[in-house]
């Protein structure tokens, strides 16, 4: 069996260019999810979309491939690379090209019997025609339909098929601004590629690409929110195992300003409570309307926009995206005061600025209270840490992570040959 660059299940190429990008450094050798055919396979064909950024080290191991991409240099997310390449047949190109001539015209629209005619006579100009069924043709029509490409028009009862026009691009400014900055950006750079080359006026200091690899789950999750119905997700667990979670409702995709990474917020029958989840773990969505299993009826409606309403009165108390701490408790409450000296003056606003849903007292001596309630006290834990050698006390109605936070200190001190307490010592 032969290299073939083209891609016929995404996942798998999901999958190979996360172990590459996100983990890589893995020789031939350690990759042991498939054979080392497959391995070399996947690898040529990621070298043929992103042969610029592909590197590798030699270790005692073996060679390590991986990929390496200055996101501060790259305009344009290069992963999106392998959203245009797709298998097909060589039956599959030779109909595209002849049926999109036969209907270049946009003003002419032709029924299934006027087309065959036509691509007969077309066909019929080589030594060795090649020549398709009307069920075939009518397939791709109709692929073609639900692309937005074609447009079907009845008359009586004959159908008739043309081209859609083609829209004029927006500015070009904008899609490049919303190809590296949006939920599902591959689409602005599918618009892209139809316009000629332009001037690029954007940099990104914070270019989060590897969503990129998310995009066909995020749209399927979209999807299903417009739809308003319940979904099937096949799910990656921390032991590289799959299982499937039936009937999530999902409700609100939640993106980290700081590392670019994707949530999905749903409702979760069988924990009864609106939990999370990371989509570069998701592996499939099956969506009811999709598959129409059945349809949307109005009391479903009803029960989502209550859920679309809890949600919304849960966000004040969501620190991240826990919805959910270790204490068991509904509510957790973390409080601690941090002192600054009078030319620090960028330590409040900065609090002002990365507060989210706390509240700040100002107190004498230049200090601030910070207090908060929220459902995951353990999520406040790593912006905390920012302010280590300013805070000045610090209490979590979680006493066992009150506990553990004062112990981390207390070793940070024993590590640096600190002695615990004294001047900035945390109570």
């Amino acid at each position: 069996m032969s290299y073939n660059e083209l891609v016929k299940n995404f996942n798998r190429i999901r999958d190979y260019m996360r172990e590459f990008y996100v983990y890589g450094f893995k020789s031939r050798d350690e990759y042991t999810k498939k054979s080392a055919r497959s391995y070399d396979d996947e690898r040529r064909r990621l070298e043929s979309w992103l042969g610029d950024y592909m590197q590798f080290r030699r270790t005692p191991d073996g060679k390590n491939v991986f990929i390496s991409i200055d996101s501060r240099q790259s305009r344009h997310n290069p992963l999106y690379k392998a959203w245009k390449t797709k298998s097909f047949t060589d039956g599959d190109i030779t109909l595209h090209f002849i049926l999109f001539d036969i209907l270049s015209d946009e003003d002419k629209s032709l029924s299934i019997n006027e087309i065959m005619e036509e691509l007969d006579d077309y066909l019929g100009q080589f030594e060795n025609p090649r020549y398709f069924d009307v069920s075939t043709v009518r397939k791709k029509l109709k692929e073609y339909t639900e692309a937005g490409i074609i447009i079907t028009e009845k008359k009586g009862k004959t159908a008739y098929y043309k081209r859609n026009k083609m829209s004029e691009p927006v500015n070009c400014d904008i899609l490049d601004f919303f190809s590296e900055v949006s939920p599902c950006g591959v689409v602005g750079s599918f618009l892209l590629d139809k316009i000629d080359s332009h001037e690029e006026n954007f940099l990104f200091k914070h270019h989060y690409i590897t969503s990129a690899m998310d995009s066909e789950v995020l749209c399927l999750l979209l999807m299903a929110m417009q739809e308003k119905c319940s979904i099937d997700l096949d799910i990656l667990t921390r032991k590289k195992e799959v299982f499937t979670e039936n009937d999530v409702v999902p409700l609100k995709i939640m993106i980290s300003a700081q590392s670019g990474r994707q949530y999905l917020m749903a409702y979760v029958p069988r924990f009864k409570r609106i939990t999370s989840y990371r989509l570069d773990n998701i592996v499939s969505v099956k969506t009811c309307s999709v598959n129409n299993e059945r349809k949307i009826t109005e009391s479903e409606n009803t029960d989502y926009d209550i859920l679309q309403e809890k949600l919304k009165g849960m966000l004040p108390h969501i620190w991240g995206v826990s919805t959910q701490g270790s204490s068991g408790e509904r509510m957790e409450h973390v409080e601690f005061t941090i002192r600054y000296a009078e030319y620090e003056q960028y330590i409040p606003r900065r609090m002002e600025r990365e507060k989210r849903c706390g509240t700040l007292e100002y107190l004498e001596g230049n200090k601030i209270r910070f207090s908060a309630d929220v459902y995951d006290a353990e999520e406040l834990v790593p912006w905390i840490r920012t302010f280590i050698c300013r805070i000045t006390d610090i209490s979590f109605s979680d006493k066992k992570l009150e506990e553990k936070f004062k112990n981390d200190i207390m070793k940070m001190y024993a590590l640096y040959g600190l002695e615990g307490g004294g001047e900035n010592g945390i109570q």
